[in-house]
């Protein structure tokens, strides 16, 4: 009887909730609070982005191609990630909330529309989606800042960052040629100084430890998919022959163990310290790495996702382009790479984190250098590497070597 009278208070209170159009900024400290239905349908947007990005790379495997998808990423996942912060914290789910993120997914649509010639004859177009989300941003912690004056040193670090930023990219859409570039970088690297400076003010309003961990594994969720949308480009460009097939096959493999030695392991050791042992320290850099240490894991899977549509879509060929080879290889070494140093830094257990996944990086190199390999034979090889980790993360988690949180 007790809980139905508690649920039933709190469906009350949620009613009585609903009802107010518009509520100020409070922090967030609900401690059963998860990703909420408007933060799923900003997402969508990034889906968009995130396979723009994916088609630039596809487009110009070179070194050039690299650079220029790795720099649009860099400065879209920033985007997101900055959001995401201020909804951590200040998500009040009202009326002006629900508004200022709807118009900032309209700038995320606007870059991702811009992506492909992002670097070329849409940059201005990039340019003022960018420069919408930090004027969006700006005007939530402006919100914070005429509501909350406790939150106001925590928040002034951010606010300074977002606007100069929005500065940079706006005052960019004026200048022509490569200072529009340089622009956009000092802009991005001054919006990131924000987190750094913020962790460092003393009763800052704190990250919500469960709610973050959520939202950054469902960005590599929505990376991922990349992946399993390749399989299904690939067998579409690929005519579906035997070879195609087979390689098809053995890509989704690769994608599921990535997604397996992230979610049950890697991922599951950062959220356990971010919850269960973060406490105080986590204001002194262990949630701002865990922020910064995402990045390479989104850029390195999104060019997991490039090397293996061109695999399938290949897989009749007797080997894949130097391009090819090194896109998979770089996306899935750098994925490794990443993992093994957040898993290494966050549980201190190194000895671990280097058998698995950090003996993967050397193992993957070694598979996309060795020379005359078939598609479906190389990327049946990575798969088994990235199966073998898995089953061996699982083995050292059953032995009590790695303590994981459910993300």
């Amino acid at each position: 009887m007790a809980d139905k009278a508690t649920d039933q208070a709190r469906l009350d209170r949620e009613d009585e909730e609903e009802k107010e159009l518009v509520r100020p900024p409070d922090v967030n400290r609900d401690a059963n609070r998860s990703a909420t239905r408007l933060e799923l349908f900003f997402d969508l947007a990034f889906v968009l982005f995130v396979a723009r990005c994916a088609d630039l790379l596809a487009a110009d495997e070179s070194w050039s191609g690299g650079f220029r998808f790795t720099a649009i990423l860099v400065a879209g996942w920033w985007a997101w990630a900055s959001t995401t912060l201020y909804a951590n914290r200040f998500d009040t789910d009202d009326a002006i909330f629900r508004l200022l993120t709807l118009t900032g997914m309209g700038g995320v649509i606007m870059m991702a529309a811009a992506a492909q010639q992002a670097i070329g004859p849409h940059a201005v177009w990039f340019a003022i989606g960018y420069a919408l989300l930090r004027v969006v941003l700006v005007l939530g912690y402006l919100r914070v800042w005429r509501t909350l004056p406790e939150a106001r040193p925590g928040i002034r670090p951010y606010l300074w960052g977002h606007s100069a930023g929005a500065a940079c990219w706006l005052i960019s859409i004026a200048v022509p040629g490569p200072a529009r570039y340089a622009l956009w970088a000092v802009g991005v690297l001054l919006d990131l100084l924000g987190p750094t400076l913020a962790a460092r003010v003393k009763d800052a309003p704190p990250l919500h430890m469960e709610h973050l961990p959520e939202r950054f594994g469902l960005f590599v969720i929505l990376v991922l998919g990349e992946s399993v949308a390749a399989t299904v480009m690939g067998l579409r460009d690929g005519k579906w022959s035997a070879e195609v097939l087979v390689t098809a096959t053995f890509a989704f493999l690769a994608a599921a163990a990535l997604w397996w030695s992230y979610f049950d392991l890697s991922g599951g050791v950062a959220k356990r310290r971010l919850v269960q042992e973060g406490g105080e320290d986590s204001r002194q850099g262990v949630h701002d790495f865990y922020v910064y240490a995402h990045l390479p894991v989104a850029v390195s899977l999104a060019a997991v996702a490039v090397g293996l549509e061109h695999a399938i879509a290949y897989g009749e060929k007797d080997h894949l382009s130097i391009g090819t080879r090194a896109v998979l290889g770089a996306g899935l070494a750098g994925y490794l790479l990443s993992a093994a140093i957040i898993q290494g830094v966050l549980s201190g257990k190194w000895r671990v984190a280097l058998v698995w996944p950090g003996l993967g990086v050397p193992l993957i190199l070694l598979l996309v250098l060795l020379p005359g390999l078939s598609p479906s034979v190389l990327v049946a090889l990575c798969a088994a590497v990235l199966v073998a980790g898995v089953i061996t993360g699982v083995t050292q988690h059953r032995a009590g070597e790695v303590r994981v949180a459910k993300v």
